[in-house]
């Protein structure tokens, strides 16, 4: 290849394809149920997170988005699951969702909602959640509960939209 055909690397970078980035974390209580939110935009309810900021790493989404919407500030343990889902529909660009580990809330923790976007944060068994998430992202609770016990982060490669 000859520098003729040498591209510069900004118009290389702007080449590429562009994915969305999500974190969300799994907090659980001492029972061991976990907490989800119940966002006021859409039907279903959620583990809590969000999607990053222009240039925020997911680790750092998760940290934010954890004290925006439920007002905890958390460690996170370790990376859980990570799911892909391609680009459908309305959904123009695919998403790379990353699960953590929040590691337990502790008795007496004050949850406060944002107001904005959040109706009611609760917590629920393991199966039970499962069932209240979207089909697409519902896969995410016992792929965590299984990521959890084993120590290994699980990989889910999804269809659809977020």
């Amino acid at each position: 290849m000859g520098r003729q055909d040498w591209v510069p690397p900004e118009q290389w970078f702007a080449s590429l394809p562009s994915v969305c980035v999500a974190s969300n974390v799994v907090l659980t209580d001492r029972d061991d149920n976990v907490l989800l939110v119940k966002q006021n935009y859409r039907d279903h309810w959620a583990i809590p997170g969000g999607v990053a900021d222009e240039g925020e790493g997911p680790h750092e989404c998760a940290v934010r988005e954890i004290a925006e919407e439920v007002g905890l500030r958390v460690t996170l343990d370790a990376l859980l699951v990570v799911q892909w889902i391609p680009a459908n529909g309305e959904q123009l660009r695919p998403f790379l969702a990353f699960v953590w580990d929040g590691g337990r809330v502790e008795d007496g923790a004050s949850i406060r909602l944002q107001e904005e976007e959040l109706d009611d944060a609760r917590f629920y068994p393991w199966d039970e959640a499962a069932k209240l998430l979207s089909p697409l992202l519902a896969p995410r609770i016992p792929a965590a509960r299984e990521a959890r016990e084993r120590g290994r982060t699980v990989y889910l490669p999804g269809a659809g939209r977020t």
